[in-house]
């Protein structure tokens, strides 16, 4: 059983003992056991602090210096050793006030004057030392006076100790010291200093201790003025400033002594090294251990980025090779496309399936290019052998087919451009939904080119626009985006080979053209009006196939405002990338033809690519 230490954290548990063996069990196996044993209890009883015992008056030696006594001056009694006095010069602090009242008596049954006159001696009755002996009682005999007396003891040692002497003999030399001044404590059971073995709990208590140490050490018995003396109350209170001031300056020289006393201990405590080294090597560890988990954990992310990134390129070569397949399948579904739509068309040219009256051809050749546009290659693979088994009458059915196909979608559209809510129905002033006249119409090309795709809340804009400068008539409600919209797509997939607003516009414009005509106003088109995007698109070449006409020549009609504005929605409508672009171009411009529309559009390219070049030409002059 290990020595119990000298702090409250006593031992209780003395040791716990375990014992096992490998017992046979059979066919050569071994099973390791328990053996219980009995244990014995043992009582730990902690040691009991001791404290120091009072002395008792009878125990004390009690000293009478006589040669001391005469040579002390009873007007300088302040400065004399009042221990030394009373004939107790080696107790001094631990003197109990029954020690000092017995030593006092003893030195009034010896060396009072009148003991002293009956037995012959020679009193002197204003300078006799009997004084000293009287003002040493009142000092040491009040509590107060004898606590201002103590904490300026001449017998006291201030020093504190040299670092080599400390250094060399640490434990002795601080124990000294350190209880030397733990007489001057407010605090009782002052914590000792502890040797080598203490703990880091009792070494932290016993400095925390110290170096929050207060001292009930005041100095006022060395004040230099006495305010007793004092006239009149102002000089006291003089006098009293001058002595607190003294005093605090003393106070703070006392207790920077007692910090220097701890800082030196604490610097040359082998303990406080120890302890920082085991910190030291704690924090070292944590660190390595904080580097080596970031280290691993650096080197899983570079190994899961690897991963991610060996994922990453195998899921973009899965999808590239997953493009390319679709790619070609395209390839391969055009390419069938292609060869369906020329099957069909030949048939249908070597036939003459087109119509019996010559009125009919156009629409007939309108009808197998929706044919060829809305139908798959299945279908069109199907319709082939169908025209060739059953002739004319299957390419007619087609038509007819893709008709009601073509009415049925524009229907659709329509019906969802119109209001679903049925508050409308019910609402006391019923209203009438607006009609697409030719002016909204027109306002609704001129409002789309006006506000290009990228407008923020573009279709709410539009439909403000075309509601302020329509027409509508009294009941009729406004325009919602909605509208527009379903409009616009509408407009936009709409064949307007098949569109009855073809005959209306055709007619339309053939009136405008004879109005300007008959007025000798030729109309000058705005470049800067043209569209921005106008420079970046280019012509399909394999798709812009011209219509022959008769002796190939195109007429040069002048291009009118309606002209343009339909030019530019049909461009923007119809983009480099879809089939046969120039023949749906044609067929949104009344009384154009394909080769007239690829004509104005070079004028138009070749226009702006001048002006750009012009204003490039002043810039570098400038």
């Amino acid at each position: 059983m290990g020595e119990a230490r000298r702090s409250q954290k006593l031992c209780t548990t003395v040791a716990v003992r375990y014992r096992f063996i490998w017992k046979p069990i059979g066919n050569g196996e071994k099973e390791l056991q328990f053996l219980p044993h009995k244990v014995r209890k043992l009582k730990h009883i902690p040691p009991v602090p001791v404290e120091p015992e009072e002395l008792k008056p009878e125990d004390v030696e009690y000293l009478d210096d006589v040669e001391y006594l005469r040579s002390l001056d009873p007007k300088e009694w302040k400065h004399q050793d009042h221990y030394k006095v009373l004939g107790i010069p080696t107790l001094r602090i631990k003197a109990t006030d029954e020690i000092i009242r017995i030593a006092y008596r003893k030195k009034v049954l010896k060396h009072h004057p009148d003991k002293r006159k009956a037995k012959g001696e020679e009193i002197k009755s204003d300078d006799d030392y009997f004084t000293c002996i009287t003002m040493a009682n009142e000092t040491l005999g009040n509590a107060l006076k004898r606590r201002s007396y103590d904490s300026v003891d001449p017998e006291f040692d201030n020093n504190i100790p040299l670092p080599s002497e400390i250094k060399n003999n640490f434990f002795e030399v601080g124990s000294y010291y350190f209880e030397l001044n733990s007489r001057w404590s407010e605090k009782r059971n002052v914590p000792k200093l502890g040797g080598p073995d203490s703990t880091r709990e009792e070494v932290e208590k016993f400095y925390n201790f110290w170096y929050n140490f207060k001292s009930w050490r005041e100095f006022s018995y060395e004040d230099e003025e006495d305010k007793e003396k004092c006239t009149d109350r102002d000089e006291r209170r003089y006098v009293d400033k001058l002595n607190k001031a003294e005093r605090l300056r003393k106070k703070k020289e006392e207790m920077a002594r007692i910090r220097a006393l701890v800082d030196l201990a604490y610097n040359n405590d082998p303990r406080i090294g120890k302890f920082k080294q085991e910190d030291k090597d704690r924090k070292l560890a944590a660190k390595r251990a904080k580097q080596t988990a970031a280290q691993i954990k650096k080197d899983e992310a570079e190994r899961a980025l690897k991963e991610a990134l060996l994922a990453k390129e195998k899921a973009d070569a899965a999808e590239r090779a997953r493009i390319e397949t679709k790619r070609q399948e395209r390839e391969i579904q055009k390419k069938a496309l292609k060869k369906e739509r020329k099957a069909l068309r030949d048939i249908c040219k070597a036939n003459n399936y087109y119509a019996d009256n010559p009125d009919q051809n156009l629409t007939h050749i309108t009808a197998l290019e929706s044919i060829c546009e809305n139908m798959n290659v299945n279908e069109l693979e199907q319709l082939n052998k169908e025209i060739k088994n059953k002739g004319k009458s299957a390419f007619l059915k087609a038509i007819t087919k893709v008709n009601n196909m073509i009415e049925k979608e524009r229907k659709a559209v329509l019906e969802a451009s119109k209001p679903k809510s049925a508050e409308n129905k019910n609402s006391n002033s019923t209203q009438v939904m607006p009609e697409w006249n030719e002016e909204n119409m027109q306002l609704l090309v001129k409002t789309v080119t006006m506000f290009p795709p990228g407008t923020n809340q573009r279709w709410e804009v539009v439909a403000n626009f075309i509601n302020q400068h329509g027409k509508f008539n009294k009941n009729t409600s406004k325009f919602t985006a909605k509208m527009v919209l379903a409009k616009a797509k509408e407009l936009q997939n709409t064949d307007f080979s098949k569109n009855n607003l073809k005959a209306e516009a055709n007619k339309q414009a053939f009136d405008n053209f004879k109005k300007n005509k008959n007025k000798k106003n030729v109309l000058q088109v705005n470049e800067n009006g043209i569209s921005k995007k106008m420079e970046e698109m280019k012509i399909d070449d394999k798709n812009s196939k011209p219509v022959e006409q008769k002796n190939n020549k195109v007429e040069s009609t002048p291009w009118t405002t309606e002209e343009q504005l339909l030019l530019e929605q049909a461009l923007k409508t119809y983009p480099a990338a879809t089939a046969e672009r120039w023949d749906r171009v044609a067929e949104c411009i009344p009384n154009r033809t394909k080769k007239e529309c690829i004509k104005r559009y070079k004028e138009l390219v070749e226009t702006v690519k001048a002006k750009k070049a012009a204003q490039a030409a002043v810039n570098s002059v400038k």
